[in-house]
């Protein structure tokens, strides 16, 4: 089944019966939904399936999620077996991402990527780590210096896919803590991973399993 620009029928199941361990709709619905349960009329999975879907088709904002779900209403509760009256709106997505536990979505994204790779992180044998500044979130500060929202990835090069991520802002959080998070979420056991010097200082290293840092 194919919407927008990309073919997603692999994240879609022909029933809502039809979902086996490796189909991301299992994870999505493992994300506690924090929303009041009072008048919430669309599952918080069925939201984030949508955003996920409108996004891989091109989908920058709130209203082109909107419009996303308006345009596919049919076919995907159709394909999931749902009754819902009516597609959610941009102030559906906008109530339900104020309240998304966005660790329990990176940990899910996270677990369904590692998922699909036979025999898991354990498989892999080198990750790289990458950090960017998100773009428009950088704000000057009284001291005439620059704050900003960072995301920490850590993707494997031969698969060509993101294994964990993580953002954090700069005055709260540093990418020396936030990269030694996401390598504690994993197996690490014989993998090489490869990081910009600032993560070569020897307090990162506190463990006595790590063979500290290398140049080459």
């Amino acid at each position: 089944m194919g919407f927008g620009r990309w073919e997603c029928s692999l994240l879609v199941p022909e029933t809502s019966s039809a979902a086996t361990d490796l189909d991301l709709i299992s994870f999505l619905q493992a994300i506690p939904d924090a929303r009041m349960r009072r008048g919430v009329r669309i599952p918080g999975w069925y939201l984030l399936l949508v955003a996920v879907l409108g996004i891989l088709s091109g989908c920058q904002s709130l209203r082109d999620l909107e419009r996303f779900a308006r345009r596919h209403h049919a076919a995907l509760t159709k394909s999931l077996g749902l009754e819902l009256r009516r597609p959610p709106s941009d102030s559906a997505f906008r109530y339900f991402f104020l309240h998304m536990d966005v660790t329990a979505l990176c940990a899910a994204i996270r677990d369904w990527t590692l998922a699909q790779i036979p025999g898991g992180a354990a498989d892999l044998d080198q990750l790289i780590c990458d950090g960017k500044t998100l773009r428009g979130s950088i704000e000057p500060t009284p001291g005439g210096g620059s704050a900003f929202i960072a995301q920490v990835t850590l993707y494997s090069a031969a698969l060509g896919v993101a294994i964990s991520q993580a953002c954090y802002a700069t005055g709260d959080n540093h990418e020396r803590a936030v990269l030694k998070q996401l390598l504690g979420e994993l197996h690490l056991e014989g993998m090489l991973i490869q990081a910009d010097a600032l993560h070569t200082q020897r307090p990162f290293f506190d463990s006595s399993r790590s063979r500290g840092p290398t140049s080459s």
